[in-house]
Formats: structure tokens, sequence, C-alpha cells
């Protein structure tokens, strides 16, 4: 959500597992791009859920595009500045106490919101909440909910589930949102910095898990958004995989997986880059790290077609700058003072770049938030906010504008503004300067239609932990006690190695044939030994082999420290009788020059089969002074 320059349902659903079988929601095909599409409604929905991704972009249950072209209807999330009495509207943000609730209901029946949303042609709604707010008992006053009567005497978590009920059975795509752990505006020093600044990782993981649980039985709940804008508190940055407890790609990836496993498998997981780390004085290090960490450390969840990216911008932050004026204030450019190059470059760099395919980090790039003010006079931030429209549309953005619903005469940054009264101002009108640049972004050529499956890849990190992503795999127990573990997810092989940094590399490549090489037979082989390696058969003399029996192939392996502890393999769906070679990288890479994935292993040297091969067997040395990690691997043609 945009800071202001001075501060820096009632039963549970069914288990998540058994919806994966559940029923796509009805659709119609699309129209044509860049044509205005009519007003959706739950009898003409244009799209079916689940959605998943395939490379870069998000698809529907029927594999169609979906983009998501969203707004913000924030409130949830709490609006309390902080200080003074949280009953005065003075003390909230734009002076609109939102009760903890979405705002609005206060002014206009829900279903003649839900009307207006649809004239601006979004797709979508990103719908905070806060920790605060699901633990919540006390009912909400009745002035909060005057122009919806029926919602009188619930609690802000029953209002909650009012509006995702709504705006679902009104065609809208809802994304989860945990905004805050407190029901305090943020993004401040304010004790929401982090996932757990106000609660511990498993209390905001267990919320997670009750909150997918919830919607898991309303069909277009499509995507749990895991935390807003994670940030530096006082003393302390977040960080991309140290295995600390300000670990973001930890805690992310906890969360995803239990989300995935025990919640709700349909969901989207939406991961946000880091917003802000170090002291922002100038001569101190600081900046927005936002999602370039990926490039080196990505995501790989238990289904590789749920990951989602995220990244906010807005004018008067920037790559280095903080947003705030005065205390916090540095002389690094902010967004709105670079020109158009620059500032497409920035976005390349800081978030676009995972929207390539045919790398570990690849998922598409939602901006779930940006916006600006229809008041606004800067000319560099409503030039910003031309080129950043420009942008989104030239390259097909999924977006999200904040926010969506505001009081008139308080929040001009709202798409939609509401008087005392319920009459409605805003984009609509003819008078909004911004109007120009929202209908190019909605109306602008887009891609529709089936979108063809392309090959995943995807990385395995063993830095601190297990990184078992098969459900297949974990089903069978601990296979290696006391070792790091790592397997691919259902579907994938492992393909790359890292010689000392414990990293693969897994895909569902096979140039051509069937993506999912495994049999349905439950069984695995764990190696550890020289057994299966056939007479006759030394791919690498001197040195230690774990190799798969045969008609087997690799989809995992343990360490114990860098020492390489087994192999994982599990059996073939056909016969697996190509040539095979040995693939060294203990001095130096072994990849082909155009090696998919990209770099898995950042600093290490790396071995890669073939897209059209399949690793076999590991080798690796105890001798002494050499360094006991993966040296080489056995790579053999699919076919």
């Amino acid at each position: 959500m945009p800071i202001t320059p001075a501060a820096l349902r009632t039963a549970v659903a069914a288990a998540g597992l058994l919806l994966a079988a559940a029923p796509a929601v009805a659709a119609a095909p699309s129209t044509t791009a860049g044509v205005s599409r009519p007003v959706e409604t739950a009898d003409t929905p244009s799209w079916s859920a689940p959605l998943s991704t395939r490379g870069r972009w998000i698809v529907d249950s029927r594999g169609n595009r979906f983009r998501i072209k969203a707004a913000n209807w924030d409130g949830a999330q709490g609006s309390w500045l902080g200080s003074g009495s949280v009953t005065d509207p003075a003390n909230h943000h734009a002076g609109q106490d939102s009760h903890g609730i979405p705002l609005g209901l206060d002014r206009v029946p829900l279903d003649q919101l839900l009307t207006d949303f649809h004239q601006l042609d979004i797709n979508t709604i990103r719908l905070p909440f806060s920790n605060e707010m699901i633990h919540s008992t006390t009912p909400v006053p009745d002035a909060a909910v005057a122009a919806n009567p029926r919602l009188r005497g619930r609690t802000p978590l029953q209002v909650y589930d009012a509006v995702v009920d709504a705006l679902s059975d009104s065609g809208f795509a809802v994304i989860l949102n945990n905004h805050t752990n407190t029901s305090r505006w943020c993004c401040g020093l304010d004790g929401n910095e982090r996932w757990n600044s106000s609660q511990s990782t498993r209390a905001w993981a267990d919320d997670w898990v009750f909150m997918a649980r919830r919607y898991a039985g309303v069909p277009r709940v499509v995507g749990a958004d895991l935390y807003n804008e994670v940030r530096r508190d006082l003393l302390d940055n977040p960080n991309w995989g140290t295995g600390d407890d300000h670990d973001w790609y930890a805690a992310a990836r906890l969360a995803a997986d239990r989300i995935l496993t025990e919640a709700d498998p349909r969901l989207l997981i939406v991961i946000e880059g880091i917003n802000w780390t170090g002291v922002p004085a100038d001569g101190l290090p600081h900046g927005r790290p936002v999602l370039t960490p990926a490039r080196t450390l990505s995501h790989t969840l238990v289904d590789t077609h749920k990951l989602v990216y995220s990244a906010h911008f807005y004018g008067y932050t920037g790559p280095h700058h903080s947003g705030a004026t005065g205390i916090g204030e540095t002389h690094d450019p902010r967004y709105q003072d670079l020109g158009r190059d620059d500032l497409y470059a920035a976005l390349t760099d800081e978030a676009f770049f995972a929207e390539e395919n045919g790398r570990h980090y690849t998922a598409p790039v939602w901006v779930s938030e940006f916006g600006i003010g229809a008041d606004e006079t800067n000319p560099a931030a409503r030039t910003w906010f031309t080129n950043i429209t420009d942008y989104f549309a030239d390259h097909d953005t999924d977006f999200a504008f904040w926010p969506l619903v505001g009081h008139a005469g308080h929040d001009d940054w709202a798409l939609l503004r509401y008087d005392a009264a319920g009459h409605r101002s805003g984009i609509l009108d003819p008078g909004d300067w911004r109007a120009a640049a929202w209908r190019h972004l909605m109306t602008a050529p887009s891609d529709t239609g089936a979108v063809a499956p392309v090959p995943v890849w995807r990385m395995l990190a063993v830095d601190h932990g297990d990184a078992v992503e098969s459900l297949r795999v974990r089903a069978t127990g601990d296979w290696d006690s006391g070792a790091y573990k790592a397997a691919c997810p259902d579907g994938l092989r492992l393909i790359g190695l890292g010689h000392t940094s414990g990293r693969g590399l897994c895909t569902d490549s096979t140039g051509g044939g069937p993506a999912d090489l495994r049999t349905s037979d439950a069984g695995q082989t764990v190696v550890t030994d020289e057994r299966y390696v056939p007479a006759g058969g030394d791919w690498a003399s001197g040195y230690t082999k774990v190799q798969c029996p045969a008609g087997s192939f690799l989809i995992g392996y343990s360490v114990r420290g860098e020492r390489v502890s087994a192999a994982l393999c599990v059996p073939a769906r056909g016969p697996l009788a190509g040539a095979g070679r040995t693939v060294w990288f203990d001095r130096s890479d072994n990849r082909s020059a155009d090696a998919s994935g990209g770099d898995f292993a950042y600093g290490d040297y790396k071995g890669q089969c073939a897209d059209d091969e399949y690793a076999a067997g590991i080798a690796f040395t105890t001798r002494f002074g050499s360094r006991p990690g993966p040296d080489a691997l056995l790579c053999r043609r699919l076919s």
C-alpha cells in the first residue's frame, strides 16, 4: 500500500487435498484481445477456476490465459495510524476508519459496489486482511455497515466472509492477501515489517492454513498472497536464504508448502519480493532488493505450476529510495525521477527478469500494487504513471491498482470514491486525469486463448534443511535419516548438480516425449553404494558411484555436509536404453553453452545433462584433500 511521504465463513471447508478433483467453474470463451468484455456475472463468467501457471503466464482450468487485471479493496488489514484514539477517524489513514473491514460498506450496498467494480473492467480483487482481524471476536459497529444492515452484528472476519462470497458469486477472482499482523496501517516501523514481527512464524503459517481452508469451498478464491512489503524493522533486515528467523525465502516456502498440502492445493501462491533493507541514510547501504534474490535462489513448490512472484512500484519510491521525505529521505532518485528507458531497465532488473522462460526462477510477475492520486499535480509523478502503465500495457503485465475504494474528500488515490450519501466519483469520471492511462492499460492488446505448455525448470537447495518437494517421496517417510535430502517435485527429474553448494536442478523437459517419465508404481530406490554399477560399466574410474538400477532415473539426492550420502531413483514408465556419457564438473562448469535452467548453483561448479537426457548416477570422492561433493553425473539419452 502507499505510505504518506512523511511516514516512512463460518465452518471450516473440507480438507484441502480433496479439492484437487473439484469441478471447474463453468466458463465462456474469451473475447478478442483489446476489446472490452461484457460485464461479468455469475451467469456469464469468462474464465474457469482454478488457476495455475505455464511459464510466465497464468492460465485457467482450461489452459487459457488469465491476465490478472485487479485492484486492491483495502480496509480489512486495518487503517489506524498507531497514535491517538482508535475510535477517532482523524487517527486513521486519510481520515478513513475502516473498522477492520473492506472500505465502503458503510456508504454503499455491497451489490452496488460490485456493479461499480465491473464497470472498471477488472477481473480480480486483491483482498487484504490482518492476522488480528482473523482472531477478533468483537462485532463491527453498526455504523461500519450502515449501507449493508444484513452484516450488522458480525465480526470483521464474518464481514470478510460475506465479501469473499459476494465477489466470487459476481465472477471476480479473489486473491487473499495477508497485509499486516496487527490492524494498523503499514508500512513504516509499525510492528508489521515482517510476517513474524508481532507473532511467530508458526502462528503466521497456522493462520494461513486456517484462511485457505476457510475459503477452499469458494470457487473463485484463486490465490494466497503470503505477505505484504517485507521490510527492515528498526534493527534488523529481512533476508533471502540465510536460514535465520528473518529469512523470508524460507518462511514463504514453509507457508506455501502448508497451504498446498494441508489446506487448498488449488491456490496460486504469491510471493512478493523484499521491499526494503538497510538504513535509509546517505552513505549507508540501503535499497529495494524486490525480486533480485530469486535469480540465484528461487522457490520450488510441491506443485510446480502454482508460483507467482510479486512486486510493488510507486513513483515516489525508487531502486534505493524508501519514499520518505524529511527523516529517512536520501538523495537517491525516485522512480518518477527516472527517464522512460531507465525506469524500464529498473523494472526488468528488479522484477520482470523472472518472466524469462527456461530458467529455474521462471514465474509470472504480478505487480500487485501501483497507483497515484487523482489530485497529483507533480509533472514527474504524472509522467511516471503514464510510463509505467505503458510498460504494463506493452508487456501484457498482470497488475493491481492501489486502492479500489475510498471516501470522497479523503483518499484521492482510490479508483472509486464515495461520499457519505453513497454518491460515486473517481476514475470513471471525465475529469480524472488518470482515466486516459487507465483506459490504455485496460484496452491494450493482450494474449488470450490457449497457452501451450512449456518445460519446467526448478532449483533444489539444501542450504539449511531438506528440500523434498515430491509428495510421493514424502509419503515414503525418511529415506536417509540424518542427511539433508532433496527430491524434485512430482513429474520432474534431476538433471543437474552443483559441486559443493548442495544445489540441484530439476526439469520435465524431454525433447518431445512424455513429460512425466515416472511409472505409476510407488517404488523408489535409495542408492548408497556401487551395487547397481554393472561389470565393465565404470563410468568414473577411481570415484565412488551411486548409480540407479536399470530402468530407473534420478529424482533426488542427499548430503551430509558437502559429502554425497545417497541417490534417490525411481522406475521409468518406459525403457531407458539410451547411450551414456560422464559429465565432470569438479574443476569447472560442464553444461552446454545454451543449457536451460539458468545458473542454479551460483558461484559453484555445475554439471548438467542435456535436455533430452536423464541422470542415472552421481560420482564423488572421499580422497584426502578433495572436496566430497558430487564430481560427475552419468547422463543418458532418453531414447
